[in-house]
């Protein structure tokens, strides 16, 4: 039988058949409108590459990739001893409250070392990330993404393997508006926090250090007089200007008036802003980065609390549900909108 060691997110699973129900009712009115200018059948010949059913499919494989994403939230496991009743175990760990906010401008596809092809910020950014959840599998973690805006992304939680998943999935084109919102970032993360809760806080800022929108520095000092305590990882060569790739791995670059966009680091923007905000400027391209960002976390007080945990006797199902989940938003992301071509003369359901 299969269990669940976050059954909160099995909540939200009912928004999933809303929003079925809503793009149900989207086709039927636009069913109507279409028959307002005649007969259905007769205006689909003047639209050829318009496809009945790919739509449809569309959003069953986005719906599906939803619904997976939140059974595997919801941690769903098996026991081995198969007469097992229980739900998960109930254990007592020591942590802290961490909210990272990671940098998905575009500048983040530069080069974080000197070579101009070498790895990109963003990809030593991810890996730094992944390498520090691994050390706060006692911690409550949450993930707010920022670009010319902030966005939250996981809400403080203790499922740091769900906030492996997410860095590990982070791209520049997850966000719709470009820019560098740093002070947004800071200002959503320390409103994520609860005030009334006692765990130690901090937050965990991930960029190159350009900042073109707001006040980062003044952002970073009311976290701290708010008791929360801001940490800035730098990624990038500072004071090395880098072309800013198209795309990931691209050998295409950005252009600005004819010409090609440069972007350095500001490492000294960056030392600013983790000094305003009581914490620690941390170069990641540094091969202790791991380490002192560990070293730093651990000098926060960690509170004792009582969290679910997953029986030492069980399989996690987590790995599945969310391979399932990306199987099908990826093949929803290759599938257009209009009839496939080698599908066009084909015709199902037909009269005849």
């Amino acid at each position: 039988m299969i269990s669940f060691a976050n059954p909160i997110y099995l909540y939200l699973l009912p928004c999933v058949l809303l929003l079925a129900g809503i793009y149900a009712l989207g086709r039927i009115i636009d069913h109507r409108n279409m028959n307002r200018f005649g007969r259905y059948k007769v205006l689909e010949r003047l639209m050829p590459d318009r496809s009945r059913y790919i739509p449809t499919i569309k959003v069953l494989l986005q719906l599906g990739g939803i619904t997976f994403v939140l059974l595997a939230a919801s941690r769903p496991y098996v026991h081995t001893n198969s007469d097992a009743t229980y739900q998960g175990e109930e254990e007592t760990v020591n942590g802290i409250e961490v909210m990272i906010c990671c940098d998905l401008s575009n500048s983040m596809l530069a080069s974080s070392t000197a070579d101009i092809k070498g790895v990109s910020r963003l990809q030593r950014a991810k890996y730094l990330l992944d390498k520090t959840l691994d050390d706060m599998i006692n911690d409550r973690v949450g993930i707010i993404v920022f670009a010319g805006n902030a966005y939250l992304q996981l809400p403080l939680s203790p499922d740091v393997q769900a906030a492996k998943m997410l860095v590990n999935g982070m791209s520049t084109g997850l966000l719709p508006m470009q820019g560098t919102s740093i002070g947004a970032a800071i200002d959503m993360a320390l409103n994520s926090f609860d005030p009334e809760s006692q765990f130690s806080k901090t937050i965990l800022l991930v960029t190159d250090g350009e900042n073109f929108e707001d006040d980062a520095v003044a952002a970073a000092r009311k976290a701290a007089e708010a008791g929360v305590q801001v940490n800035v990882i730098g990624v990038g060569v500072p004071g090395q200007p880098m072309p800013v790739p198209v795309a990931e791995g691209s050998e295409e670059y950005l252009t600005y008036n004819g010409e090609t966009a440069m972007t350095a680091p500001d490492d000294a923007a960056a030392a600013e802003i983790a000094e305003a905000g009581g914490g620690i400027y941390i170069s990641g391209g540094a091969s202790n980065a791991v380490s002192q960002i560990d070293t730093q976390l651990d000098k926060l007080s960690a509170k004792e609390y009582v969290r679910t945990a997953i029986p030492s006797d069980s399989t996690d199902l987590f790995p599945i549900a969310i391979a399932i989940a990306f199987i099908l938003l990826s093949i929803d992301l290759f599938v257009p909108y209009t009839k496939l071509k080698w599908l066009r003369n084909t015709k199902f359901f037909s009269g005849k």
